[in-house]
């Protein structure tokens, strides 16, 4: 029981759900449960990799796990109050996607990036992205674009706190749901990855963002729109490439 109360203090403290453990009491109570098969464990098991997954996207993006700094599965999961296991399988997930990269018999090495890296990014993402957005504000209502307005004021809403993991994570929903109005699902994946990356801490900057950034990305956001909403192709185009050049403040 001391170790579940750890674990629900620690994932609560970085923003997750608690965890609960199926049939604990009942268990304790001597109860048993013959009907239930074996699928909700490894469903509870996911799940944890799965918050402990988020909870380590968040500590990247804050700066909490450092670039070029190594990092043991089990250091981490006394931190989450948890196995590590979990975390461990969140990390090689996180491997997979760049972040950090292995090094045998001692952990994980978050990825160190460049300037370059992050102009390459955003380049690509203008690439893929602005051509998309030019044909969907041709070809969709100027309600589809109202219905977004609640993502937009997200993004305000964070910045207006300066809390960069709310920021982040309002930012990529709300650019996720202006791409899934194109019905591409490969699209949205591969732009989504791209995003992420791209906001990883530089090497040797600074992670946290001053107020007056984050409220200035977020004031573009609810510009967008408002172009989108407008058709004017010209300042569509302008303002994402413009938001794409500017994801490293």
């Amino acid at each position: 029981m001391e170790q579940s109360r750890t674990r629900d203090t620690a994932l609560t403290r970085y923003g997750l759900p608690r965890i609960h453990e199926q049939t604990r009491g009942e268990q304790a109570r001597g109860e048993h449960i013959h009907s239930e098969p074996p699928a909700p464990r490894v469903v509870r098991r996911h799940s944890v990799r799965g918050q402990i997954l988020e909870a380590l996207r968040a500590a990247l993006v804050d700066g909490q796990l450092e670039p070029g700094e190594v990092y043991s599965a089990p250091v981490l999961g006394e931190r989450f109050g948890v196995s590590a296991t979990p975390v461990r399988e969140a990390m090689q997930q996180l491997a997979v996607e760049g972040a950090v990269e292995v090094v045998p018999n001692r952990g994980f090495r978050v990825t160190r990036r460049s300037a370059v890296e992050l102009a390459e990014l955003a380049e690509v993402r203008a690439l893929i992205e602005v051509p998309v957005m030019l044909r969907l504000a041709r070809t969709l209502p100027a309600a589809r674009w109202v219905e977004l307005r609640p993502l937009a004021e997200a993004t305000t809403a964070a910045a207006a706190v300066n809390d960069r993991a709310a920021y982040v994570e309002s930012d990529r929903a709300f650019h996720r749901a202006v791409l899934a109005l194109s019905g591409n699902e490969q699209l949205v994946l591969i732009a989504g990855d791209l995003h992420r990356r791209s906001q990883w801490p530089l090497a040797g900057a600074p992670v946290i963002s001053r107020r007056a950034d984050l409220v200035a990305d977020a004031a573009e956001h609810t510009a967008l729109l408002d172009a989108l909403i407008a058709q004017d192709l010209v300042v569509v185009e302008s303002l994402v490439r413009e938001h794409f050049a500017g994801a490293d403040r």
